[in-house]
């Protein structure tokens, strides 16, 4: 096919479409608008056969959602930063209902200050809510994640929502060249359309989501944990018929320039790409530099980390979200917490970066890399790359 110069909101839309979802509910909130206003259209026009619920809130937006998924609909939502966390409640739920909810997140920072632009403070506040959670770093990525995001949770050894992160503005407002597929690719993909486990229906009453008794509710949560971990199986199934049929490659963690690298750089989202060119000038300068992009965030890909990073010497993790009163960012306590006794000659740096939709430039990945070779990190502390003097 050939490509189709579009902006990725519209792109994530036709995504949807494709997937031919049957319930859509979402609330705008800048900067994912375009992706519901697009959709809203499709489905007045005829070009879906699906039912756009208007509400009144992001909480209810997912409220609808469950209800929806619960009898059996394949549904999608997209919200965005203060939108996510008035979702909060109702994510834990559909994931512990165990209900195969699309949702694409435009990750824009948390209030206050009132801030619309990019970073990943909204999805990091929601790291821990059960669902499958995914970055992607350009348009068509996000395209192609939406669709793989349908086969991954509808999978009846998964049976859990999925969330697809762009970032907000820096991708949802651009237009990118992307290959949309034909629709009957689309539908070899997809297989059949959507077959819950189970359904609440008239004609078969069921419980779903009863009181969980201290003597039941540790073993639900521990029956939650091992199927969101065993998904990744099925991701990876997922991502390798997906390269069959369209031709393009997925793996937990994107590797560039990584087999001979001493110092690596691991991030996620947009700036994975303005990172490249800092690897490249690095490499110019004689230094052997690569990177890691997290494709994968939960379940959280261990072993292609500890496989990545075997033969480095320097680990410089990218934070676009502050943990207040903890170490230097989320990203960085997991991967420093999850390579403890891995490898003693690592080191690992973290550092904070583009907060707030602050732009994110060349130098400063070579500023992070001049500050850890220095080894002026201090422990325990958020060191900031770009902080105005």
């Amino acid at each position: 096919m050939p490509l189709k110069a579009i902006e990725v909101s519209y792109a994530i839309s036709e995504a949807v479409k494709l997937a031919d979802v049957d319930v859509v509910s979402a609330y705008p909130i800048t900067p994912q608008t375009h992706i519901v206003e697009r959709l809203s259209s499709i489905i007045a026009n005829g070009e879906l056969d699906a039912e756009f619920i208007l509400v009144e809130s992001e909480h209810s937006a997912m409220s609808a959602c469950i209800g929806a998924s619960a009898v059996g609909a394949r549904t999608f939502t997209s919200t965005s930063s203060q939108g996510l966390a008035l979702m909060s409640e109702m994510l834990y739920i559909a994931s512990g209902l165990r209900l195969p909810i699309v949702m694409a997140v435009a990750n824009r920072a948390l209030s206050a200050p009132i801030n619309i632009w990019n970073d990943h403070s909204d999805i990091m506040a929601q790291r821990d809510c059960g669902w499958i959670q995914l970055f992607a770093e350009n348009g068509q990525e996000t395209f192609d994640m939406i669709l793989q995001a349908y086969r991954i949770g509808e999978d009846k050894r998964v049976h859990l929502p999925v969330c697809v992160n762009l970032d907000g503005f820096i991708l949802t407002h651009v237009i990118e060249p992307i290959d949309i597929p034909d629709e009957s690719e689309v539908r070899k993909f997809l297989g059949k359309k959507f077959e819950p486990l189970f359904r609440l229906h008239p004609d078969n009453p069921i419980t779903m989501g009863p009181v969980g008794h201290p003597d039941i509710y540790t073993e639900v949560k521990k029956s939650q944990e091992e199927t969101l971990l065993g998904s990744k199986k099925v991701i990876l199934e997922v991502w390798n018929e997906f390269e069959k049929i369209f031709g393009r490659r997925y793996t937990p963690i994107k590797s560039f320039l990584v087999d001979d690298a001493d110092v690596l750089f691991l991030l996620m989202g947009g700036i994975s790409e303005t990172a490249t060119l800092a690897i490249e000038e690095l490499r110019r300068d004689g230094v052997k530099a690569g990177l890691l992009a997290l494709k994968l965030w939960r379940p959280f890909p261990f072993e292609e980390l500890f496989s990545a990073v075997k033969n480095a010497k320097v680990l410089i993790v990218i934070d676009r979200a502050i943990s207040f009163g903890g170490p230097p960012g989320p990203v960085y306590s997991e991967v420093r917490s999850a390579l403890y006794d891995k490898n003693g000659f690592l080191q690992i740096h973290g550092f904070v970066i583009g907060l707030g939709g602050r732009d994110v430039k060349v130098e400063n990945f070579l500023e992070a890399y001049e500050r850890a070779k220095k080894g002026e990190q201090k422990p325990g502390r958020a060191e900031i790359i770009g902080l105005r003097e």
